[in-house]
């Protein structure tokens, strides 16, 4: 117990003296949300990467596909490097960084509401951002319930109270830089003890090949009757494993929290680097907590999934771990949940007073103000979402979870192609995306209440998620084509800054 208070107490100290730290980069908006959009390679990858990645990946996804579809869940790591990562910093990466940068546009919707000229879409991309972030970020607090339980007799209430304070403490003090490197720390520990846990649980049972091969003995007829199915190559549903692979990768390029991340690079070479180190990660951490999911089956005799849950299966996995190794899994999913809750309280805080607040509701509102309204919506975003996460817990309410598991498909569908062909494509129109809003936030909300009406491929959140983002790439494009088109003199400003002669070294480009 001393060593597991121990390093906790550590882990808790540098992550509020690095806020401290970074009070001084925290003096205007620009540096408190985007870090004077001077951030580097490492600390962005890490950023995009420990953002991507929560508590919610570590016990409940990993353990709920790793399930469902054995060692064939790892597709969902190795989709999250290679689509949610590499392509997504490869197609937004410079464009999200160049015309946001031309547009004086700082988060998400504000970036709406220039490209397309519209208040109007402003504003109903914060109140879709707000309605949808509030209970994913509850979210983060679950996957910590068991894991504390049994590494430490400690009430669930006061451990999510206390990570919600040091989480806040740091953030408000020192906005983005602060949260940038606090993610590179956390991003470390994750990669180390993901590594660790995964050598643990496999050496428990008799090595790698061992455990693959008592994983081939498992059948379950519920299931699948093939013999060997939790240990083939793409497992035994591999329809509904893609809608997995789908919304889990392709989601990213449409959260707010994610590709706010792009705003604040540094420079070209940044960008590069950070591709790499960002699908690197993505593979390793990811791919290493679906892999590790992906032999749960193994310990069927100690789970009961029907009466305790998926969220059941990896704390039991590693009940058998030794006291360093609980504390570096406790560490772990601490540093998954604090660094995703970080980032979405600043993107939510920050979208409502930008967006929403700023010249709407609260006029001339200067830096000063606009920094203490943010910091004062991090503390309120943060209570309510440990309110909801402490009445989740001790109660039989069901709705939250429910709103919880469609808040990606909502955000990424309405999101990801106004976004996408707004970067891209100058003939998307604002009545495009406001479609692509309408279209997934009401088909997600659907699925909460109706979804058993739907077709029956899609009446998993998950698969109706991947549907909605899939859909928007088609509606944005066939709208703007029957609807007014946009301003030639706004949409030829917005994308001259692709135009713009820029002097490079030799080595960046060939001479004439």
């Amino acid at each position: 117990m001393i060593v597991k208070l121990g390093m906790l107490i550590v882990f808790f100290g540098v992550m509020v003296g690095i806020g401290l730290y970074c009070r001084r980069h925290a003096t205007d908006v620009n540096g408190f949300v985007l870090g004077g959009r001077s951030v580097g390679p490492w600390l962005t990858a890490f950023a995009y990467g420990t953002s991507y990645f929560s508590a919610v990946v570590f016990v409940g996804y990993a353990g709920q596909f790793g399930w469902k579809y054995g060692i064939a869940a790892t597709w969902a790591g190795i989709g999250n490097a290679l689509l949610g990562s590499l392509l997504a910093w490869a197609v937004l990466g410079r464009r999200t960084r160049i015309m946001t940068q031309h547009l004086s546009s700082a988060t998400m919707p504000e970036f709406f509401g220039k490209r397309f000229s519209s208040d109007k879409l402003k504003i109903a991309a914060s109140v879709i951002i707000f309605i949808f972030l509030i209970p994913y970020t509850a979210s983060l607090y679950n996957g910590l319930s068991r894991l504390f339980g049994m590494a430490f007799n400690i009430d669930y209430s006061v451990c999510v109270i206390v990570m919600a304070v040091l989480t806040g403490v740091y953030v408000i003090a020192g906005g983005y830089m602060a949260t940038a490197i606090n993610d590179f720390i956390q991003g470390i520990i994750m990669i180390v003890g993901i590594c660790a846990v995964i050598a643990a649980v496999l050496n428990s049972q008799g090595g790698f090949m061992a455990a693959l091969e008592g994983l081939a003995q498992v059948s379950d007829p519920a299931v699948s009757d093939i013999p060997g199915v939790f240990a083939s190559f793409f497992g035994p549903d591999p329809l509904n494993l893609l809608g997995v692979v789908l919304l889990t990768s392709l989601g990213t390029w449409g959260l707010p929290q994610m590709v706010q991340k792009f705003y604040a690079i540094r420079d070209e070479k940044a960008i590069e680097t950070g591709t790499v180190i960002s699908s690197v990660f993505a593979l390793l951490v990811a791919g290493g907590c679906y892999f590790l999911g992906g032999f749960g089956r193994l310990f069927s005799d100690q789970i009961d999934v029907a009466a305790n849950g998926y969220d059941s299966i990896i704390p039991t996995m590693l009940s058998g771990l030794s006291d360093v190794l609980i504390a570096v899994v406790v560490i772990l999913v601490l540093s998954a949940s604090m660094s995703t809750l970080s980032s979405l309280v600043l993107a939510s805080s920050s979208t409502l007073t930008l967006d929403f607040l700023k010249d709407h509701f609260i006029k001339d509102m200067d830096e000063k103000r606009q920094i203490r309204i943010i910091r004062g919506l991090i503390v309120v975003f943060i209570a309510i979402s440990v309110v909801l996460a402490i009445i989740q817990y001790r109660s039989s309410v069901t709705f939250i979870a429910q709103l919880m598991g469609v808040s990606w498909g909502a955000l990424a569908g309405a999101f990801l192609a106004p976004f996408l062909y707004g970067l891209y494509w100058k003939k998307a129109t604002s009545a495009a995306c406001w479609a692509s809003f309408l279209f997934s936030t009401v088909v997600m909300l659907s699925n909460i209440f109706v979804g058993s009406r739907f077709p029956a491929l899609l009446q998993s959140p998950i698969n109706a998620g991947a549907f909605c983002m899939l859909a928007g790439l088609v509606i944005v494009p066939v709208v703007s084509l029957f609807t007014r088109k946009p301003d030639p003199v706004l949409v030829e400003d917005a994308f001259s800054c692709y135009n713009k002669p820029v002097i490079v070294a030799q080595r960046e480009a060939l001479g004439d």
